[in-house]
């Protein structure tokens, strides 16, 4: 499992623009289908039942709906602490005590991903529904391009090496 970078989308598909992280997801597994080196989740609502698969992952990417204080559609990219501190900041996201305590976890059993990114879209409907607000659809593909950028660097970083990851539950596509 060494050297996987685990891509995990958060969010709740029925929530409008809270369901922004699965659908980059979505979006990146029609482009990836079967890459190697990169784990794909629709990590939907799931916790702590995803600290096995991200303890074994020395690479972290969350892509999430966030407040971040910008014009709808934003997307905001924390690094390292940057991310840690985000995440404990205030309330920005429905998911960021989850996160922030499935990092603890995993820095308790000194399993904390050397490198992680939270991708964060600034949602403005977090209502009843399956369909995105304009503004967060248009930022889909921008997010997922940033994804790919922050692979491709930690690719040329030389981070990106191993075979294949066992998970035990199915990829949720929603």
């Amino acid at each position: 499992m060494a050297g996987h970078i685990f891509i995990l989308g958060i969010g709740n598909i029925l929530m409008r623009d809270d369901g922004a992280g699965p659908r980059v997801i979505h979006q990146l597994q029609e482009e990836w289908n079967g890459e190697a080196g990169v784990f794909l989740l629709d990590g939907g609502t799931l916790a702590f039942t995803l600290l096995p698969t991200l303890c074994a992952c020395p690479a972290l990417i969350v892509v999430d709906a966030a407040r971040l204080g910008l014009e709808p559609g934003a997307i905001g990219r924390f690094e390292g602490e940057a991310m840690d501190a985000y995440l404990r900041s205030g309330k920005h996201s429905a998911h960021e005590v989850v996160i922030a305590d499935l990092l603890d976890m995993a820095r308790l059993l000194n399993a904390l991903p050397t490198r992680r990114v939270l991708i964060a879209i600034q949602a403005i409907d977090d209502s009843f529904g399956e369909v995105l607000s304009i503004p967060v659809a248009q930022a889909i593909p921008r997010a997922a391009a940033a994804v790919r950028e922050i692979v491709n660097q930690w690719r040329r970083d030389s981070i990106c090496l191993c075979e294949e990851i066992p998970y035990d539950r199915p990829i949720h596509i929603g």
